[in-house]
Parts: C-alpha cells; structure tokens; sequence
C-alpha cells in the first residue's frame, strides 16, 4: 500500500534531488500544481506552483517525517521565494490528501513556529489537493542527469524538530 504526498517549496528540481533519496519514498515526479491553468507547462502555468508528486510507503515513513524534512531543505517562511527563484511559481505548500493529512500539517507548522529554529513563521500554504500536471520530461530527475545543475535545496542541520514522545514511542 502505498500514500500520496504534494508539496510545493520553489524550484522542484532540488526538492525532487533531495526526497527522492528518503527511506519509504516509491516515486516522485516534478509538476504543476495548486492553480488556474488545465494541462499546465513550463511555458504556460499560471498560477500553479512548482511542485512534487510523491508516493511513499506508510510503514517505512510518515506523512509527519516528510514534512519535517520538507521544512529542512526549503525556506518555509519567505513567501513567494526560495532562494534566487521569486514569484507564486516558488511559493511553500502542502496539498493535502485528506483530513487526516491537513491536521498532520497544521499540526507540523504549529511545532516549526513553536521551535524558534526557522528565521520567522511559517508562510506555507495548506490547500486541499488539485490537479498534478506533470512537468515536461527534460524537468523530471533533472539533478540526476546534471549533478551540478541549479538548486536552492539543502538540509539545515539547525532546522531539525525535537523529537516527540509519540515519535520515540513508535
């Protein structure tokens, strides 16, 4: 059985590079995603983010161990920005499946503002899950075939969430 996760945190090269590799983690594919344009491109997609379709496995990690460490390797609280990438193309987001994993995001954000590790408050937005319009084919596994090519993604060894008591538990 597998679980469906869509985030968006800027340019979806980086974050494709860097998910791709965690324990659970099936597939991913980079793409458009929470706006106004149907069959949405690179050329033409309006008010979509750049985002990243993921298919992970439950028993090897949690919707909760995704988004910890999507709040590690992008800037969740500069709005419309990361790093050299600015406009609503590279805003934060969390496109939530269900209930169960909107409440698993409140509650995250909630534990990142608590923390005072991040530079300020979460601007990430939570939005019911749209339409995925998969990006063209030379932006898939872009950071595999150009290992020096751009990204504004990398993990923050200070930007780490206390472990939970329920989390130890488990």
């Amino acid at each position: 059985m597998t679980e469906r996760a869509v985030l968006a945190g800027g340019c979806f090269w980086g974050m494709q590079d860097l998910i791709r590799r965690l324990p659970g983690v099936i597939s991913t594919r980079v793409g458009y995603t929470g706006g106004d344009v149907p069959h949405a491109t690179y050329r033409n997609h309006g008010t979509h983010a750049e985002g990243i379709e993921i298919h992970y496995d439950p028993a090897k990690t949690s919707f909760r161990e995704l988004l910890e460490f999507f709040f590690q390797i992008h800037d969740p609280t500069t709005a419309n920005r990361q790093g050299n990438d600015m406009g609503a193309s590279y805003r934060s987001a969390i496109y939530y499946v269900d209930e169960t994993q909107k409440q698993v995001a409140l509650d995250t954000i909630a534990d990142v503002n608590a923390s005072g590790l991040w530079p300020g408050q979460v601007v990430t937005e939570v939005e019911p899950v749209g339409d995925f319009w998969e990006a063209e084919p030379e932006h898939q596994d872009y950071l595999e075939r150009f290992p020096n090519g751009y990204t504004c993604h990398f993990p923050r060894p200070d930007w780490v969430l206390p472990k939970r008591k329920a989390d130890s538990a488990a």
